[in-house]
């Protein structure tokens, strides 16, 4: 399993959200390209760089810092935020990004992903669908930001994506993200259970390095690490050890 480490960038700093909410950030660095550098240090082989004015803006908002990331260091970045157009998936392939993450037009605009996912090739992109999981269990994604509820559930936005079309997903539980909770295993489950297809990410919750052999246990291709790495519970190093 692949364990990558999270890097979330605000106003070209290195932050992290409670529940995805943008009213409750803790900044950790002011030169994000440092922790780039000590995360690969550390082994790790693929991380996650996502751009959260752009998530928040509903636009490309760090791109160029993101680009400038991905060309310090010979390192796979999966990154997103603000990811809506052709010409935000080109431009970040053509700085030196591994993959691209797609988010709320993953959600809203199928076919147009799809013709991404064609265009681009399914190992150079992913896509992430975060949800809240309501009282009734269904799993509903969140779009722009997290601030406004799709209207239809997860499994329905995974059907517009056959088998054969899609290969890397990525599953948030919000209401876990950054909350050092442990992750929604059983959604997890259950997203693998439906669509056995696909490389599914695990996110949101991640606290110990049990966490992620879970994860592993279950199946996961991958997990993004984020707050537990930053507020010393363990190290990438560990991290990556864990589930090798």
């Amino acid at each position: 399993m692949i364990v990558y480490p999270a890097i979330d960038l605000r106003n070209g700093v290195c932050v992290r959200l409670m529940h995805g909410r943008f009213d409750q950030v803790t900044e950790y660095d002011q030169v994000p390209a440092a922790r780039l550098a000590a995360f690969a240090a550390e082994g790790a082989t693929w991380i996650h760089v996502v751009d959260l004015d752009g998530a928040e803006a509903g636009k490309a908002m760090q791109h160029k810092l993101i680009g400038e990331m991905a060309g310090s260091l010979a390192v796979n970045i999966q990154s997103g935020g603000g990811v809506r157009t052709l010409m935000d998936v080109r431009n970040l392939l053509n700085a030196g990004v591994s993959r691209v993450v797609v988010g709320s037009q993953a959600v809203t605009e199928p076919a147009v992903v799809s013709a991404w996912l064609a265009k681009f090739g399914y190992d150079r992109l992913t896509l992430a669908f975060d949800v809240r999981v309501g009282e009734d269990g269904v799993p509903v994604p969140s779009l722009k930001g997290w601030t406004e509820a799709a209207g239809i559930d997860l499994w329905a936005a995974l059907d517009r994506y056959p088998v054969g079309t899609l290969e890397n997903v990525l599953i948030t539980d919000v209401g876990r993200d950054g909350a050092l909770t442990g992750p929604n295993l059983e959604l997890l489950a259950e997203v693998m259970r439906r669509r056995p297809d696909l490389k599914v990410q695990a996110s949101g919750g991640v606290s110990s390095l049990d966490d992620l052999k879970a994860a592993r246990a279950i199946g996961c291709d991958g997990a993004i690490v984020g707050r537990a790495i930053y507020e010393g519970r363990f190290t990438a190093r560990q991290a990556i050890e864990a589930v090798a």
